[in-house]
């Protein structure tokens, strides 16, 4: 089994992960420290053994787990991106010859990671990687944690954006908002974009339906970020339109080409 200091500091993140809210700044030491004593223990990176003790295995998972949680509760997508790499061979490998016990964050995270795949726009990636998930035991449209991510992707390639907005208030977990808030993001600019094209002006209250904002202070500093002009006063929004690059034409040289091409002509035939 691992050092006692190992399982001292083990049980010290469950406790301040589990505590309300989680301990994100302690989270982040202990799990730190976790990581050089289970590297130097040889249990990191994870490697696939003939005889692995399975109390070991669970608690590595358990550790990966909580700092990929904690890496979203952060705001902190490579982290995420690192620790649920690791968790993949156990989520695999170790899973087809049946030597760990299920994890109940396993469906969790295996849903974060699809809907990062989203907000990512890796399109291929989130289908090939949904397609390794079918053979599990719960499939997309049983489990609420995958069925989410799909259903997103769905009404992202509908462009059904409203419904990706509502989409937050449905999440499964905490964590999922953090996604579907960095999508809407993206969105946000795409619809903008459409707008500044499409229209000269629009009212506040207009532009708030369209962008999806249900705060007016929000709506404004987007709009200032954009460059609008914001008239407070009027309560409206005037869309700053880019004066159209001139391209100057050299005409008198391509009339001159264009007559010495004409001669060459001739002579040739």
């Amino acid at each position: 089994m691992a050092p006692q200091q190992l399982v001292k500091d083990y049980n010290s993140l469950k406790r301040a992960f589990d505590s309300q809210p989680s301990n994100l700044k302690k989270c982040g030491e202990l799990l730190t420290r976790l990581k050089l004593v289970l590297s130097s223990a040889g249990l990191l990176p994870v490697l696939t053994t003939p005889n692995p003790n399975i109390e070991d295995l669970v608690v590595v998972r358990d550790i990966l787990e909580i700092g990929a949680f904690w890496s979203i509760r952060s705001k902190d997508v490579p982290s995420f991106d690192r620790y649920f790499s690791q968790l993949q061979t156990l989520y695999t490998d170790y899973r087809h010859v049946s030597i760990l016990p299920p994890s109940p964050r396993e469906h969790p995270l295996l849903g974060l990671n699809l809907i990062r795949l989203l907000t990512q726009n890796r399109i291929a990636d989130f289908h090939t990687t949904l397609e390794a998930l079918r053979p599990l035991p719960d499939s997309a449209a049983e489990n609420p944690y995958i069925a989410h991510p799909v259903a997103v992707e769905r009404w992202l390639m509908e462009g059904s954006y409203s419904k990706v907005w509502s989409a937050r208030g449905e999440a499964p977990a905490e964590e999922y908002r953090f996604f579907v808030d960095s999508l809407m993001g993206t969105i946000r600019n795409e619809i903008a974009s459409c707008e500044e094209l499409a229209y000269d002006s629009l009212p506040l209250k207009d532009a708030a339906t369209l962008l999806f904002f249900t705060n007016r202070n929000e709506l404004i500093t987007f709009a200032q970020q954009r460059g609008w002009q914001v008239n407070l006063m009027e309560e409206s929004i005037t869309f700053l339109k880019k004066d159209e690059e001139k391209i100057a034409i050299p005409k008198a040289k391509l009339i001159a080409a264009n007559l010495a091409y004409a001669r060459e002509l001739e002579q040739i035939v």
